[in-house]
């Protein structure tokens, strides 16, 4: 099990212990694969997005080989579109149990490799990456529509899905941020990046017409604030107006409405998000009262329906998890987790008034 020592920077008082985040650790090093995979969980698929999640977490533990392993097998079984199938089988075929490609899928891996980058400072690693999120970066925004927002995926026979999900083209705002970093750090300016990241950016932040409507989804409702596209004010303002609604005191986040069910991935990331704005004190709130979902292995339950009194799915998935222990690191100062998620420092792309 990973050393308690390890894990001192993801101690937060009446949330986790270091021999507590330890546990959580080892946990989803359990799920990992020798050959570097995160499957959900052993036995399931693993989908790029949150197996990248797991392999910040793994990353903002110390566990820095295990991550860049989890990253290496990204790079392996990148498509030569610069893609990657939204879902592969846990097991020795590796074969594809979804061959769509879902362009916010796709373009994490910008966000888990500066992550990476920032918690070691490895440059032969920043050089060996380059050329998949590169590739990726450039799979995404030919999905991009003229209104800025980023078409939701490609079909397996590489028809393009166009309509746009807030939440996937928030995950992809803060995506492309980081894939900016990495080109500056290597001194490779990407200005068709950092124009496409001006248009997404205002297409979040004063287009809502341009997205599918899903906002009976909590994701909807925060992820422009994670993502970095809406902050300050405006911030302020989006969660406030849908606190009632999403948030169960005591329990949790609701994933949709009118479902009762909250969902642990969903509460650490709004406590992410909550962190972002400066509201320190409700995003620790939120991790205290999903506590309820840690199992006595260090995991966490993927939700609990609570007008049943029962944890549903009966699933610990290693995503939620990471999802947990990165807010845990954002609230305890982790500097490469701050700094991926704060973006203060990350590129802004075009002032977004000039795509008026």
């Amino acid at each position: 099990m990973t050393s308690p020592g390890r894990t001192e920077r993801l101690v937060l008082p009446g949330v986790l212990t270091a021999e507590q985040a330890a546990r959580t650790v080892a946990g989803i090093l359990a799920t990992q694969r020798e050959d570097g995979a995160i499957p959900w969980f052993r036995g399931h698929h693993l989908d790029p997005w949150d197996h990248t999640e797991a392999a910040m977490a793994l990353d903002a533990a110390g566990e820095h080989e295990r991550a860049e392993a989890a990253y290496d097998w990204l790079v392996r079984h990148q498509n030569p579109d610069g893609s990657w199938y939204a879902a592969y089988a846990d097991g020795d075929a590796e074969a594809p149990t979804d061959r769509g490609r879902e362009t916010n899928f796709c373009a994490y891996i910008a966000v888990g490799v500066w992550h990476h980058y920032l918690s070691t400072g490895d440059e032969t690693f920043l050089d060996r990456m380059w050329p998949a999120v590169h590739a990726a970066i450039a799979f995404v925004l030919e999905l991009q529509q003229p209104g800025g927002e980023i078409g939701w995926k490609r079909e397996d026979d590489g028809t393009p899905v166009t309509d746009a999900l807030l939440t996937g083209s928030s995950s992809v705002y803060q995506a492309l941020r980081c894939a900016l970093a990495l080109a500056e750090q290597r001194e490779e300016p990407q200005p068709d990046w950092e124009l496409a990241l001006g248009r997404l950016g205002h297409a979040i932040r004063r287009h809502p017409e341009r997205f599918l409507d899903k906002s009976r989804y909590s994701m909807d409702w925060y992820y422009p604030v994670l993502g970095g596209a809406v902050r300050g004010e405006a911030a302020e303002a989006r969660i406030d107006a849908e606190w009632e609604h999403f948030v169960v005191p005591g329990l949790g986040v609701r994933c949709v409405l009118p479902n009762p069910w909250v969902t642990g991935g969903e509460s650490a990331e709004l406590a992410l998000a909550l962190w972002a704005m400066g509201e320190s004190e409700r995003a620790v709130q939120i991790l205290k009262w999903i506590r309820h979902l840690r199992a006595e292995d260090g995991m966490y339950w993927t939700g609990y329906v609570f007008e049943d009194e029962a944890i549903w799915p009966r699933e610990l998935t290693s995503w939620t998890a990471g999802s947990v222990l990165l807010a845990v690191a954002a609230l305890g100062g982790d500097e490469a987790t701050t700094m991926v998620f704060g973006g203060e420092q990350l590129p802004t792309g075009l002032d977004p008034d000039c795509c008026r």
